[in-house]
């Protein structure tokens, strides 16, 4: 059964480096629009603060935490955007604490999680070392967001790793949630991690198979980028198909971004 304490570690990391980034902002900077349309930087720290809260009920209240999914069954195309709005609307001072009270008490309740628990959740229950990967996940794609809002570039880390992980792990999910049939056979994936080592999933010998940097793969499973954009090779039709619907997000396909070149067209690699 997997450790949390590493992945934990990585999350605490990767809140920290998104904290930096916004301790300081002005009012008028919080109010910046980011890429995710109608959402400002207040919007992406508070969807953080409202799912690390959701997270901490799964763990802690499992009856509290059922209330809020037959809530979201009510609302499956707005209660995204309703708990973003309801934070977005505090004081940048308010919303912050929030934020960060939330994610230390999500800390603490999955590190006190018992070996081989599972957790209820919006999709299929995990285990707490999954929950930390899939907060860490979105953390560092809505702080992509943040990032462009502020016009900075974040320097890439071995914690894309956890991410690459989950955006392998999620292939077959990615296929079910367009419709399309799963692929029987499995796929070779080969990433160039930051650090220049490669990070290497599937057997050798796959017919199918990804290659690129690995920041290009997390930024198309968390769709923080359109595959034209990326230095991704598709090799075989399923692994080409698998990077038009990639998503390491539970939940409905997501519209991603569009390209840059407005075109759609698939980049050369590079």
């Amino acid at each position: 059964m997997a450790d949390p304490t590493p992945v934990l570690a990585d999350l605490r990391a990767e809140s920290d480096e998104l904290d930096l980034l916004v301790a300081e902002l002005t009012p008028d900077q919080w109010a910046l629009p980011t890429p995710s349309p109608g959402w400002t930087v207040a919007h992406q720290i508070a969807h953080l603060a409202w799912t690390d809260r959701s997270s901490v009920l799964a763990v802690t209240d499992q009856a509290a935490f059922a209330r809020e999914v037959e809530k979201a069954l009510a609302e499956p195309g707005d209660f995204v955007d309703n708990g973003a709005n309801e934070g977005a609307g505090k004081p940048p001072a308010l919303l912050l604490a929030d934020w960060r009270d939330g994610r230390a008490a999500l800390q603490d309740a999955l590190a006190a999680v018992p070996e081989g628990a599972r957790l209820p959740w919006y999709g299929p229950p995990m285990t707490a070392a999954s929950m930390a990967t899939a907060r860490l996940m979105e953390t560092w794609a809505h702080a992509r967001d943040v990032a462009d809002a502020l016009g900075v570039t974040p320097e890439p880390t071995d914690r894309l790793r956890h991410i690459v992980r989950l955006g392998v792990r999620t292939r077959d999910f990615s296929f079910g949630v367009h419709g399309l049939s799963v692929p029987f056979e499995e796929f070779r994936v080969e990433l160039l991690g930051p650090g220049g080592e490669l990070w290497t999933y599937g057997p050798e010998d796959a017919a199918d198979r990804v290659t690129g940097p690995a920041l290009d793969f997390c930024l198309l499973v968390t769709q923080r980028a359109h595959r034209a954009d990326l230095a991704l090779r598709a090799d075989g039709p399923d692994a080409d198909r698998w990077l038009d619907v990639a998503q390491a997000f539970a939940g409905p396909p997501g519209a991603g971004r569009p390209p840059k070149s407005g075109d759609g067209a698939k980049a050369p690699v590079r």
